[in-house]
């Protein structure tokens, strides 16, 4: 048994008190994580995926312009941000 069993003469109300607060604490301590925390999760890691293809995206057409070379750059540069962004999403979820 895990729960302490009651003291001689302490009161039981007491007592049933102590043992709902150790449960409560218990619950706090393993408890599942609220809707929007895993919203924000859901956004942090669309933004994680996101932005470094978006930067790979400006960064090609920036030298797609500047070159006069098409869309010669930007492909590559988009698709090597969008896993640049997977990778880094797949290490943040390792870490949670």
């Amino acid at each position: 048994m895990t729960e302490r069993e009651p003291h001689m003469g302490e009161d039981p109300e007491v007592e049933a008190s102590r043992r709902a607060s150790g449960r409560n604490e218990m619950l706090r301590k393993d408890a599942e994580p609220s809707l929007g925390r895993r919203l924000g999760q859901i956004g942090v890691l669309g933004w994680t995926i996101v932005l470094p293809a978006l930067a790979g995206l400006a960064l090609g057409r920036w030298l797609d312009k500047t070159l006069s070379m098409g869309v010669f750059f930007s492909a590559p540069l988009v698709m090597l941000g969008a896993g640049a962004g997977l990778w880094f999403a797949w290490r943040w979820m390792s870490r949670q």
